[in-house]
């Protein structure tokens, strides 16, 4: 929709239809709901600290386990006591100097580090490197030994764990973690957890971080004899089997998100498929309909579905049936307004004409009266057609109250029989109890339906006639029959006296004194209170009596 200067609201063309590309609004609210869950999912997979941290702490208990036993085994062959005699070496408790062995030493420390698959030093009590086991003792000096990298895991593998790697950097899930620096030479003061093991002589433990974003896991052991603190060994291992771990866990977790994602993408395809396609092709038929300037129908038929897209098509073909008989019927009541209005137009213009030629006064007067008559004519006629228009709006918008048709009925009984006429027509009311004639309604307007068929009924009643209303309760509905004892409904007639603008009047009644839309009217307001109104003789089901019978019935409230 769009406005133009004038402020007036301008529908848009089929042309301007705005086109939904691959995927429709709705397909994309589908895939993006059922989305959810597996990408939060694949989103757990970058906070899985509990389990990290669990894996962390069992490496380190490993590895204070290894440490205290390469630690005892340190305290045990590679400590050498001094005494003030060097030619004759004893122990005493006190007074005697123990050292490190540091050929035994590095022997001890290479083989057992060699046994455990760990990186083990040794310091002495003053912090020193004292042994390395990826230093070996050569003939040209020192050598460092460095351990071959794991097998290479693929380019998939290396791939996803570099974008992990990557993505934790980035997102600092690394914890903080302090960096690794290994220095040529190194010294106690270079770890805080060694220092702790030299000065306290508890185990301590560290997690750092190497520059290639590989965990470091450091246990610092001191190295006793008899309780004196002659060293500390550190023992480390890199976080490979951690990391290893963990990949796993998270190979495993993109592996089902591959899957549930395909599952996903194939439910939304077949939701969007089963749902989105077919409101698509129902919006565009309801636009094509609204463009529309033929009778054909364009809504298609999917009430086979059996739910609510099906509904929905019935729905709208329904509606759209609805629509084009509303359009019929404003078509149809337009060219007999037109038709009704223009008899008494030709009547009053010829009368018009001639009161202006002739000269007799009684003629005039008989003209006059005659353009009286046509113009109270279409004074009740424009009255009822404008009553008749509004009823639809004002019908769908009044709200429903209980309605009492016994006293309704009463009342007017009671107007119609407040004449001092001996010849009137009188009105004889038989119903059941007040409350068992409760409705839902419109009072004002089922007063103008019981109205007019009480008037109808009257019109054509013999002189000192009866009319009787019953009224009673039959199941859920509500009956109401008015009785009169004219002449009848002609043959095949029952249904057409409710046409608009019908005339069958008695022979003795004035003509233009009702316009024909009373009956109409009054099916238009039972029809709206989801009642019927239908006619017969009475002679159908009394023999022997004569008379029209209305009956209505409406649903009891």
């Amino acid at each position: 929709m769009r406005a133009d200067p004038d402020h007036r609201i301008i529908a848009p063309s089929q042309d301007e239809v705005r086109p939904h590309g691959l995927f429709s609004p709705l397909t994309r609210r589908i895939l993006a709901v059922n989305l959810a869950a597996p990408v939060l999912l694949v989103l757990g997979l970058l906070f899985l600290d509990e389990y990290e941290d669990t894996l962390i702490a069992t490496e380190i208990e490993a590895l204070r386990t290894q440490g205290e036993l390469i630690a005892a085994s340190l305290g045990e062959g590679a400590v050498v006591v001094e005494t003030e005699n060097a030619d004759f070496p004893t122990f005493t408790p006190t007074g005697n100097l123990r050292i490190i062995q540091p050929d035994t030493a590095r022997q001890l420390v290479r083989r057992l580090a060699g046994l455990a698959q760990l990186r083990t030093r040794l310091f002495d009590r003053d912090g020193n490197l004292i042994a390395d086991s990826r230093l070996l003792q050569g003939p040209g000096g020192e050598v460092q030994v460095i351990d071959l990298p794991p097998v290479d895991e693929g380019l998939l593998g290396r791939s996803l764990r570099q974008a992990f790697d990557a993505t934790a950097g980035r997102l600092g899930l690394d914890g903080g973690l302090e960096p690794y620096i290994e220095r040529a030479t190194p010294s106690a003061s270079d770890y805080s957890e060694l220092n702790q093991a030299l000065e306290t002589g508890e185990t301590g433990s560290a997690v750092r971080l190497r520059a290639d974003r590989q965990k470091i896991l450091s246990v610092a052991v001191p190295v006793q004899f008899y309780r004196q603190i002659v060293g500390a060994i550190l023992v480390s291992r890199d976080g490979r089997n951690v990391d290893k771990r963990l990949f796993a866990v998270r190979g495993s977790i993109l592996a089902m998100f591959g899957w549930v994602l395909g599952l996903t993408i194939l439910t939304s395809a077949y939701l969007a498929r089963t749902i989105g396609r077919p409101l698509r092709i129902l919006a565009e038929a309801a636009e094509r309909v609204r463009h529309s300037k033929t009778r054909r129908q364009d809504i298609p038929d999917l009430t086979a579905r059996s739910d609510e897209i099906g509904e929905l098509s019935g729905a709208l073909r329904e509606m759209t049936e609805s629509l084009w008989q509303r359009l019929d019927a404003i078509e149809s009541f337009a060219a007999d307004v037109a038709h009704e209005i223009k008899n008494p137009l030709t009547s009053l213009r010829s009368a018009v004409e001639t009161v202006a030629r002739v000269k007799d006064p009684e003629q005039q007067k008989q003209l006059m009266g005659i353009i009286l008559d046509d113009v109270g004519r279409l004074d009740r006629l424009i009255s009822d057609i404008s009553d008749a228009s509004r009823l639809d709006a004002e019908l769908s918008r009044a709200e429903m109250a209980p309605v009492r048709l016994a006293a309704l009925l009463g009342a007017l009984a009671q107007v119609q029989n407040a004449t001092d006429d001996v010849d009137a027509v009188r009105v004889v009311l038989q119903v059941e109890r007040d409350e068992d004639l409760l409705v839902a309604g419109i009072e004002g307007r089922l007063a103008q339906v019981f109205r007019n068929l009480i008037g109808n009924a009257v019109s054509f009643s013999p002189a000192r006639g009866r009319i009787t209303i019953r009224g009673q309760r039959a199941g859920r509905k509500i009956c109401v029959d008015v009785l009169d004892e004219g002449p009848g409904i002609p043959n095949g007639k029952e249904k057409a006296i409710f046409e608009r603008f019908y005339s069958e009047r008695p022979d003795s009644e004035k003509f233009g004194t009702h316009s024909g839309l009373g009956l109409s009217i009054s099916m238009q307001i039972i029809a709206a209170h989801h009642g019927t109104v239908i006619a017969a003789n009475r002679r159908e089901t009394e023999p022997g009596q004569t008379g029209a019978r209305f009956t209505v019935r409406l649903p009891a409230a």
